[in-house]
């Protein structure tokens, strides 16, 4: 028992002058993860809290939303927007089998939105709940419907993208909707979906687009004079993050955490308190091992005298 008692005791001690700070993981696989996301609490902007989880061994980065859990495949911060595929989605390979899907969303409470360099193509959907049209034809005789209107003539149903086969027996149209809702209402109607993003090559145009599988998500960069000074090199460059209680800033540095920067004169004086408090604690432990085994070697004189029951435990010898 005074071993137990000794082993918590000093595995407390540990625990007690511990440092602060948090150190966030960078990467996730061959992803990096910068401000304003992290893949550890506390670390990076509130706004995108829980937004990303790192699973299997670390080597992949998935988007979390209402709707489901989808595979990052890149995060850009220049031009910041995210690209994630959905398992659900119509594929080459799948030909004309057509799966059931679910509908992509998004948590209106973050700075996420669907990009409109989005455009998706629609299979089988009904004609009786969809308009279903060319539609530059159909925007000229109808304008006032141009912009429901599931246009039948797209490019992307012509060529699909990546597949050396046309549909034949299975319609397609493709349609931007211009939020989640919309999709979700157009797969109530259609059998599948697949989205492409028109990426850019950084070539003059008119082919400085071409059309790949996958859902471009675009987001904020919350961008505060004190994250600039936390990350600023000449001041410590620190991390960006937040108090995972009260959600106010905090710099997260090797050697603490500060309100400001790494070079604050309120970390040296923090670190100087942790180190009261752990020596308060030591002794105090201390003289809490004393007072164990004391009470220890007072128990076994007393179960010299106790009297004899065979195992069983009375109110004569009950101890504890």
């Amino acid at each position: 028992m005074l071993l137990l008692f000794t082993q918590i005791l000093v595995s407390f001690l540990i625990v007690s002058t511990k440092s602060q700070s948090t150190i966030c993981r960078t990467s996730c696989g061959n992803i990096s993860i910068k401000y304003p996301f992290s893949i550890d609490d506390g670390c990076g902007s509130p706004y995108y809290r829980h937004i990303l989880a790192c699973s299997d061994s670390e080597k992949k980065l998935e988007l979390r939303t209402p709707s489901g859990r989808y595979e990052v495949r890149s995060i850009a911060y220049d031009n910041p927007h995210i690209v994630v595929t959905d398992s659900f989605m119509w594929k080459c390979e799948d030909g004309e089998s057509f799966r059931p899907t679910r509908p992509f969303s998004l948590d209106t409470s973050t700075k996420l939105k669907l990009s409109k360099q989005n455009e998706y193509m629609f299979f089988n959907c009904s004609d009786e709940h969809v308009i279903i049209q060319p539609k530059p034809v159909f925007c000229e005789h109808f304008p006032e419907h141009c912009d429901s209107s599931c246009d039948s003539a797209s490019y992307l149903c012509r060529h699909l993208p990546g597949c050396s086969f046309s549909l034949s027996s299975s319609s397609c149209c493709s349609y931007y909707p211009k939020a989640s809702e919309s999709l979700r209402l157009m797969l109530k109607y259609c059998t599948s979906y697949a989205s492409v993003y028109w990426r850019d090559v950084g070539i003059p145009q008119p082919y400085d687009q071409v059309p790949e599988y996958g859902i471009r998500v675009d987001f904020d960069i919350p961008v505060t004079t004190r994250c600039l000074m936390c990350q600023d090199e000449l001041k410590g460059g620190g991390t960006c993050g937040f108090d995972t209680v009260t959600q106010s800033f905090v710099c997260l540095c090797k050697d603490g955490n500060s309100t400001t920067h790494c070079k604050d004169h309120e970390i040296a004086q923090h670190n100087r308190k942790v180190h009261v408090i752990a020596g308060t604690v030591t002794a105090f432990s201390a003289a809490g091992v004393f007072g164990i085994g004391t009470g220890i070697w007072y128990m076994k004189k007393l179960r010299k005298t106790a009297p004899v029951t065979c195992g069983v435990q009375s109110n004569e010898n009950r101890l504890f």
